[in-house]
């Protein structure tokens, strides 16, 4: 009995080992081709030739792998790890940059000089779009008392369907002035957003600092998408440390570029890696992946005004057609992040334009 079970499990673990073995070369070959697919420099004809004869090598190391082809085995096996390990060393040195032709919006990266309890930041973008291709380009120096930050709002502006969504931080400061951070590929001028190129350094990191009435604006009126705002309960001493943590991650982005990637290195996920220094403890979640449902990690952590349901969260923070009334009746620059804010609940259970303004950690 025991020969019979080793005669019949030998095969078993044999074929068992190809068969893995064998996905691991077409996990490593589709990756390869993608990563040339996005990389590779040179003529479209060449870049895909390149992709044919790596697929190729590839086909044939998974044949000998499943014993199909017996002619050559080593001679196949060996040329792939050759090829794999050329295609290893050329991904490596693929470094990110920061002296591409950026396009316009992203052309301009902040940078603040602190003096105390005021900072001053240079290079506030505040666009007025008309079109997503036409705008007035303005960017602007402007000065803030940290001392004068008073409130944290996370904005989620949805363009993929319920799971995707790019989530921005606006942080609010006694004068009724809001200033906006949102982290974002650095495209090239001409280039467009690509969530499969953004797993293959197809694109830079930026981070910027925007007028309201831009960033937001630009979501809700020009792109059409859907935006909602959650007022967060973030107490004053983490939202400082939270607006200061921006700006250092602004330097460290001009300093040092970063590649962007769609899921380890994102507008959540950072934001994410920041928050979590300043506020240890913090439970990781599929939700910080699935940035569209980030509300309702919030609202399981008690950030949000849990007295009501996030339903009706969601409902008053859609903001859409306040922010297009804001545009209708004349308040597009001064009175736009106030309407947009109407009747949005703050952690403390009020309305937002209705009772007293919300201050973080009252």
């Amino acid at each position: 009995m025991p020969s019979l079970l080793k005669r019949w499990w030998r095969p078993v673990l044999r074929w068992t080992w190809r068969l893995v073995a064998a996905l691991l070369i077409v996990s490593a070959t589709l990756w390869g081709a993608l990563a040339l697919w996005y990389q590779l420099p040179g003529p479209a004809a060449v870049v895909v030739t390149v992709m044919v004869g790596w697929g190729l090598l590839g086909l044939g190391a998974v044949l000998v792998t499943l014993h199909v082809l017996i002619a050559r085995r080593r001679i196949v096996l060996v040329a792939w790890l050759l090829a794999l390990t050329a295609l290893l060393t050329w991904w490596q040195s693929i470094t990110p940059r920061g002296d591409r032709d950026w396009a316009d919006d992203v052309a301009r990266l902040p940078h603040a000089v602190i003096d105390g309890d005021q900072v001053t930041i240079d290079n506030v973008r505040n666009f007025d779009w008309q079109t997503p291709e036409r705008y007035t380009e303005r960017w602007e120096t402007r000065t803030y008392r940290l001392s004068e930050l008073t409130s944290t709002d996370l904005i989620v502006s949805y363009w993929m369907g319920p799971a995707i969504a790019h989530t921005l931080v606006s942080f609010g400061f006694d004068d009724g002035r809001q200033l906006v951070f949102s982290v974002e590929i650095r495209r090239q001028r001409g280039e467009a957003f690509s969530a499969i190129g953004g797993f293959f350094k197809q694109f830079e990191m930026a981070l910027i600092a925007a007028d309201e009435h831009d960033i937001i604006r630009t979501r809700s009126n020009v792109r059409d998408e859907d935006v909602y705002l959650y007022r967060v309960a973030l107490p004053e001493d983490a939202a400082r440390a939270l607006f200061l943590a921006y700006l250092d991650k602004a330097d460290d982005l001009r300093d040092t570029p970063a590649f962007y990637n769609t899921l380890t290195s994102n507008c959540t996920t950072l934001v994410f890696d920041m928050v979590k220094r300043i506020i240890p403890g913090l439970p990781t979640d599929y939700r910080l992946l699935l940035s569209g449902y980030l509300p309702g990690y919030l609202y399981d952590l008690k950030a949000l005004d849990t007295s009501r349901p996030l339903s009706e969260l969601k409902t008053r923070g859609h903001i859409n057609s306040r922010a297009r009334a804001a545009d209708n009746g004349g308040h597009a620059f001064s009175g736009f992040s106030d309407m947009i804010r109407t009747g949005v609940p703050a952690p403390d259970g009020h309305l937002m334009g209705v009772n007293a303004p919300y201050r973080s950690g009252s």
